[in-house]
């Protein structure tokens, strides 16, 4: 049973995402705002497995977390699918303190990245509202997930960074595209 969870890590993980983005535990916010979870996971395999795995996970994690979502006319797609390219193209540090820190700094980024993108989702879809200011008090909101999604990156990215490398290769069958 061992052998089979250490092979299958990488599956239990990401089941994990939505399991976490809804629990939404109180000791791990920041202002009242959560980290955005479903970077941590895909920064490592983007990194590991490149920008057209990176791709394909990004949209399966849009579409289950918009899948899951209360509010299902915005959608989180674009953000976690440019993400996921993105990832792809970095390189593995061989400096794992420098690694832990760019961890942080580049989910950072792609949270903003995410963020702006639904942000902007939000207000092109109430741009005839009389109140369009109303929604730019949310900036704060998306300045508070960037700074906590960038606290916890390197440790949670560097912990399933190692996850997937020891299992990479045992299963064949998640590899989307054959190098």
């Amino acid at each position: 049973m061992e052998k089979y969870l250490k092979k299958k890590i990488y599956i239990i993980s990401f089941l994990f995402i939505p399991i976490v983005y809804f629990w939404d535990p109180d000791w791990l916010e920041f202002l009242g705002v959560q980290p955005y979870w479903p970077l941590f996971w895909l920064l490592p395999w983007s990194m590991i497995y490149g920008s057209i795995d990176g791709l394909i996970v990004g949209l399966f994690l849009g579409m289950i977390l918009d899948s899951v979502s209360p509010d299902s006319s915005f959608t989180q797609i674009p953000g976690l699918v440019l993400s996921g390219i993105w990832f792809g193209k970095l390189s593995i540090s061989s400096n794992g303190f420098i690694a832990h820190f760019r961890y942080g700094l580049i989910c950072s980024i792609a949270c903003f990245l995410c963020n702006s993108l639904y942000f902007f989702q939000i207000l092109i879809k109430n741009l005839s509202d009389n109140n369009i200011f109303f929604y730019f008090s949310s900036i704060g909101n998306i300045f508070a997930q960037v700074f906590i999604t960038g606290l916890l990156a390197p440790l949670l990215c560097s912990l399933l960074f190692v996850l997937f490398q020891k299992s990479r290769g045992k299963d064949k069958l998640i590899r989307f595209i054959n190098k």
